[in-house]
């Protein structure tokens, strides 16, 4: 695969505040390959993430499961770009076990859907007719244990939520066929700093890294004609 160039294009990620996180390394890769960012995250911490770009990232403080103020934001984005957008990565979310299900907290499952469903579904209701103009890319963050082989034992709201999210990814996919791609990531447990503070370093990751250079790929020509796929990483 040649060396993917983003130069002129206009990148936006969710998600991106907290040091350590896949958010992090996703930005620097685009980054490096020439994008302009434009990072999202409900957390103060996303401007530090953007000064770390030097300059080739702006920051932009939001509430993404709030709908007016995930349409403002992409106003403020659209100025900015021009209009069009190359991609959008939807990074935000989280995990929670619930335990079983006959012992759970429906608040769990509430706020489960809300930082990985709703975050994802409201940056995409509002994005997508930049993404049109760009001929763009989305990708999503499910999770292995949504698919066919995985397991969701104990954790329910989490795995609710993200086959939620395999489920708008595949509506998108269809409904925008050959205008803008959509696919899912679906990796295992990720080396963060937050999964290696609860799991230690000895655990099966996947590295950031490696996550990276698939999101980078499915944003890129070199994807051209692969839309709506889940891809597990392991």
């Amino acid at each position: 695969m040649t060396k993917v160039d983003f130069s002129g294009k206009t990148v936006v990620l969710t998600g991106v505040g907290r040091a350590g996180q896949v958010g992090e390394i996703v930005a620097r890769a685009f980054a490096d390959a020439g994008a302009r960012l434009a990072l999202i995250d409900r957390d103060d911490q996303v401007h530090a993430r953007a000064a770390e770009l030097g300059g080739t990232a702006s920051a932009h403080v939001c509430d993404l499961t709030n709908a007016d103020e995930v349409a403002a934001t992409a106003q403020r984005i659209a100025a900015d770009s021009g209009g069009s957008i190359a991609a959008l990565v939807n990074l935000a979310g989280g995990f929670g076990m619930s335990g079983p299900v006959a012992d759970s907290d429906p608040a769990v499952l509430h706020k489960q859907i809300a930082i990985n469903l709703t975050t994802a579904y409201l940056a995409t209701r509002a994005f997508l007719s930049l993404l049109r103009e760009g001929k763009g890319a989305i990708v999503y963050f499910a999770s292995a244990s949504v698919l066919p082989d995985g397991t969701s034992k104990n954790m329910s709201g989490y795995a609710a939520a993200k086959a939620g999210v395999l489920a708008l990814m595949r509506s998108v996919a269809a409904e925008e066929l050959g205008v803008v791609r959509a696919n899912a990531l679906a990796p295992t447990q990720i080396r963060t700093a937050e999964n290696v503070a609860g799991m230690g370093e000895n655990a099966a990751y996947v590295e950031r890294e490696a996550v990276a250079e698939a999101v980078l790929f499915l944003c890129s020509p070199a994807s051209r004609n692969v839309t709506g796929q889940a891809i597990k990483l392991q």
